[in-house]
């Protein structure tokens, strides 16, 4: 069976803004609407219908299990146009594009939109295992009596909700503290980490100088430039930042970490047939992409390291060299895990621990992350992904021609990568 390309035609997002400000009272759909209205306005897709939308986000709550068709049916999309959710952490927009790029490749719809949407602001609480006993027993209960008899079995402690910590199940860890046992494993120095955030906020804020974004972004509840940027910040006051996670010998800060952010981004995707019958330019292709895990419970240090093996077996598929491309783009979850990423498969010894034959090759430095990355732009974890493949699908496009590369790390031990093509 002959399987169609994959067009990247458009894509849009809304400013990213760090946890509990511009979008403090904001949920998952009020900040996925904005940036699915935005990218239906600049591509002309008001009443068009789509063959599904898809998307997630990490955190949701309760009744939002259909978030994605929800929010569809409230946008100026036909309403007959279906979606559905998935979740993959922080490669939750990256899988997203891969759903919807697979069932356009093997002809079962024509066009789709990628998106992903974090309200960290708005993320559920938690509830003790005694509250929650004694809550579904006098739902239960058909008396007032029986039901305050029930709630009244719970102590005190048991009532105080349990907020949201971000930590690994299996080795309750944050990403923060397993990132910096590779940061320690691997040699990374705090000067090396603090230097790669520099350069980070120095290019988005150059990229937007430049009004790089200008087409890429709608504005959002008053916010039209992602608030996590800082163009005032330098490498002294970088260095006086305290470690965040070790508070004695660390070298992860809140400098050169993402923080918690709210943000939502979307990408169009299409065959060729269906660009041109809607008169849409072809910014890139997607080409290939490659999803992988890692054990990381008794190798603490590899939580974020999946990247090492998807890029491995995506080049060997794709027959290419880490050296072929015009530009890559890294999710900057923290310096010290894009740096430990990018030593193993720059150095021999440690690609071949992990099992590769060699090295997979040294990336231009000057081609990494040159409108910025997570670091500056910050991290909402399901809409990272539409802002890498937009940015990157951008800059191919600018250019007329090349091939572009992007690895994601996520949670729980995994990783994705991708290839765009011009």
């Amino acid at each position: 069976m002959e399987t169609k390309r994959v067009a990247i035609v458009g894509y849009n997002r809304i400013p990213f803004a760090r946890m509990n400000t511009a979008y403090a009272d904001k949920g998952n759909q009020d900040l996925l609407l904005p940036a699915l209205n935005g990218l239906i306005d600049r591509y002309n897709l008001k009443g068009k219908l789509l063959g599904e939308v898809a998307g997630g986000a990490t955190i949701k709550h309760i009744y939002e299990s259909n978030l994605i068709r929800e929010t569809v049916m409230n946008t100026d999309l036909d309403p007959a146009t279906p979606a559905c959710d998935l979740q993959q952490a922080c490669d939750t927009g990256i899988e997203a594009a891969v759903y919807i790029g697979n069932k356009i490749a093997l002809g079962q719809i024509e066009s789709g939109i990628a998106c992903g949407v974090e309200a960290m602001s708005n993320i559920p609480f938690e509830t003790s295992l005694n509250l929650r006993k004694a809550l579904l027993k006098a739902n239960k209960e058909k008396s007032v009596f029986g039901k305050i008899k029930q709630l009244l079995n719970p102590k005190l402690k048991d009532w105080m909700p349990i907020p949201y910590k971000g930590q690994e199940p299996k080795t309750g860890l944050v990403m923060g503290g397993h990132t910096e046992i590779t940061a320690k494993y691997y040699r990374i120095s705090r000067e090396e980490q603090d230097e790669l955030a520099f350069k980070s906020h120095q290019n988005m804020a150059k990229a937007y100088d430049e009004g790089f974004f200008d087409d890429m972004i709608s504005p959002a509840f008053g916010l039209d430039k992602d608030n996590n940027l800082r163009r005032d910040t330098s490498l002294e006051k970088l260095a006086t930042l305290k470690p965040a996670f070790d508070k004695q010998n660390g070298t992860l800060t809140a400098g050169n970490s993402t923080p918690f952010t709210d943000g939502a981004s979307a990408i169009l995707l299409a065959s060729e047939e269906w660009a041109k019958e809607n008169n849409l330019s072809i910014l890139a292709y997607i080409t290939f992409s490659e999803v992988a895990g890692i054990e990381y419970v008794e190798n603490k240090q590899n939580l974020l390291l999946a990247p090492v093996f998807a890029a491995e077996r995506m080049l060997k598929k794709a027959g290419m060299n880490l050296e072929d491309f015009d530009y890559y783009e890294i999710h900057e979850a923290f310096a010290a895990q894009i740096l430990a990423t990018l030593k193993i498969w720059e150095n021999d010894d440690l690609a071949k621990k992990f099992g590769l034959e060699k090295a997979l090759g040294k990336i231009d430095r000057d081609k990494l992350n040159v409108k910025g990355g997570s670091l500056a732009a910050a991290h909402p974890f399901a809409a990272t992904g539409g802002r890498i493949i937009g940015t990157l699908a951008k800059l191919l496009n600018q250019k007329g021609s090349g091939k572009g590369f992007i690895s994601i790390c996520a949670a729980r031990g995994q990783g994705v990568t991708m290839i765009l093509q011009k």
